[in-house]
This record gives structure tokens, C-alpha cells and sequence, in this order.
């Protein structure tokens, strides 16, 4: 009976034995598969985050080719195109729109006012001249944040500009050379030192503003004057520069602005001035192929 005992013992051991070893091969199974299952997963991570990688590339890619396309069409249709029609000098009269445009700069000025710009979300357009080399990135500047950039002069000197019919075309060349180098191409857009009804051109050369309205607009060019000054060419204070500035009397408003180093009163007057035509319902917009085209009498 005793050896019976004891072989009953024996298995009873060989059972715990065999149980425990049944145990911890379950556990090493079970961490063996946990170990092939993260790296599975850490695989497929992988592949889930090259894929979305790829495809982040893709919308990227597709989304700077749609921009390339739009940056390439908007210099297109703001190019130099001879024979091809500019604008409009019967707008619709159901739109109310207010083109601001500033002569003269850039300046330190341009940085203010395309600031406040940015804040009311309006668009300009800024008829350059040579001066401030070391403000040209401005233009640049103003380009990008979606302004039309036009030709004013590179001299403004009204002796030199208005000598003759090809000094004043050398010197659009010259201001056009200016925007070339910040915005890859030469505008159309033009606007007259003086505008298209100065007198001051005929000290230089009679008849010359009768002949350039024609020859600019053979060239390609399209040029805009103003139905609505804002005084500031004449020193105007912020006062005045606002009362001037502002009218709801005509739907489609070109109003004169001037962006030099010494204009500091339309900086400040300037929000006022966007505030108003906003709480009226005005549109801004910036000048472009298809704008309204405001033109004066010519008196020389």
C-alpha cells in the first residue's frame, strides 16, 4: 500500500509539474503574439503614415499647381497685351464699388496702409514710381497680399516726363522695369503724373496729353484717372482727407490717394474712410482687366 502512496504522489507532482508547464506556455504564447501583433501594428502605422504622407504631398502638389495656375493667369491678364481692350467705361450700375489707389509710393507709408488694408480685408491698387529703393519690396508686398500694382512715374519730374512723347515713354519704361523686378512683369495699368487733364504738361509740350491718351492705349496700356479726391496732394489733414474721401452720391468710386513718405494724415484717416464705405455697402476692389475705367477731359 505504501508504494501505491507514493506513485500517487509522484503523478500528483507530475501533474502540477505538467499544469505549470502548460501555464507558462500560455503566457509566453500569449506575449509571443502581443510582440508579432505590435510590430504588425506598428507596420501597418507605418504604411498608414507613409500613405497619408504621400498623400499630403499630393494635396500640396495639387494645391501649388492651382495656385502656380492662378499666379500665372492674374499676371497674364495684368500684362502688356497691344491691341487687346482694358476695362470698362459703363459699369454695372447695380454694383456699389470704391477703387482705393495710392500715387507715389512706396514708401515706409505703403507698409502702414497695406496693414490696414489687411485689417478691413479691402484690395487697392498702387500706381508705383522709382523713388525709395529701399522701400520696393513693398510692392512686392502688396502684390502677394492680392493689390494691383499700376505705373505712375519713375521721375515724376513733370520737365522731364512731359518733354516729349518718347521721354515720357523711356519713363514708363523705367517705372515698368521697377515692377518687373518685384512682380516678374510689366503692368498695364497706368495713371498720368498729374492725371489725363493736367494743365502743367502744356509748359512742356503742347498737345502732348491729347497724343498719349491715344499712343498709351495702342501700346497696350489702359489709364485711369479719379472722380473723387482726397485732398491729400494739396496737404490736407485727416479732417479733411475723410470729408473729402467719402460720398455715397455714385456707385462706382475712384478715389485719389497718395502712399509718399510725407502723407501721413491719409494713414491716419484712412480706417475712417474704410468704415464708411463698409457700414454703406461698397465693395472694395482693386483695378484689374476688367475694371471700371475712370477717365477726365483732356485740356492739353
Amino acid at each position: 500500500m505504501l508504494w501505491i502512496k507514493r506513485l500517487f504522489r509522484r503523478r500528483h507532482n507530475y501533474n502540477g509539474i505538467i499544469l505549470c508547464a502548460l501555464v507558462f506556455f500560455a503566457i509566453g504564447a500569449t506575449a509571443f503574439c502581443m510582440v508579432v501583433n505590435s510590430k504588425e501594428s506598428a507596420r501597418e502605422r507605418a504604411r498608414a503614415e507613409q500613405l497619408a504622407k504621400g498623400g499630403q504631398k499630393e494635396l500640396s502638389g495639387a494645391a501649388a499647381a492651382v495656385k502656380n495656375a492662378v499666379e500665372e493667369k492674374r499676371a497674364e491678364t495684368s500684362s502688356v497685351h497691344p491691341g487687346v481692350p482694358i476695362g470698362t467705361t459703363e459699369p454695372a450700375d447695380d454694383q456699389k464699388v470704391v477703387y482705393l489707389t495710392f500715387d507715389d509710393g512706396p514708401s515706409e507709408n505703403t507698409k502702414k496702409i497695406l496693414d490696414i488694408l489687411a485689417e478691413y480685408n479691402a484690395k487697392a491698387t498702387f500706381f508705383i514710381t522709382g523713388a525709395n529703393k529701399e522701400c520696393r519690396h513693398y510692392i512686392k508686398e502688396a502684390y502677394e497680399a492680392g493689390h494691383t500694382i499700376g505705373l505712375h512715374t519713375y521721375t515724376h519730374d513733370y520737365d522731364k516726363v512731359y518733354a516729349s512723347d518718347k521721354a515720357y515713354f523711356d519713363d514708363l519704361a523705367e517705372v515698368g522695369e521697377v515692377a518687373k523686378e518685384q512682380i516678374g512683369f510689366v503692368p498695364c495699368f497706368v495713371r498720368f503724373p498729374g492725371g489725363a487733364s493736367n494743365m502743367i504738361s502744356a509748359k512742356y509740350n503742347k498737345g502732348i496729353m491729347s497724343r498719349l491718351v491715344e499712343s498709351v492705349q495702342d501700346k497696350g496700356y489702359q489709364y485711369y484717372d479719379w472722380n473723387v479726391d482726397s485732398g491729400d496732394a494739396a496737404g490736407c489733414n485727416k479732417k479733411e482727407i475723410e470729408e473729402n474721401a467719402t460720398t455715397d452720391k455714385i456707385n462706382h468710386i475712384m478715389i485719389l490717394f497718395h502712399d509718399a513718405q510725407t502723407k501721413d494724415a491719409t494713414v491716419e484717416a484712412l480706417p475712417a474712410i474704410l468704415k464708411y464705405y463698409s457700414e454703406k455697402g461698397y465693395e472694395f476692389r482693386a483695378i484689374d482687366r476688367s475694371s471700371y475705367v475712370c477717365h477726365h477731359g483732356v485740356q492739353n
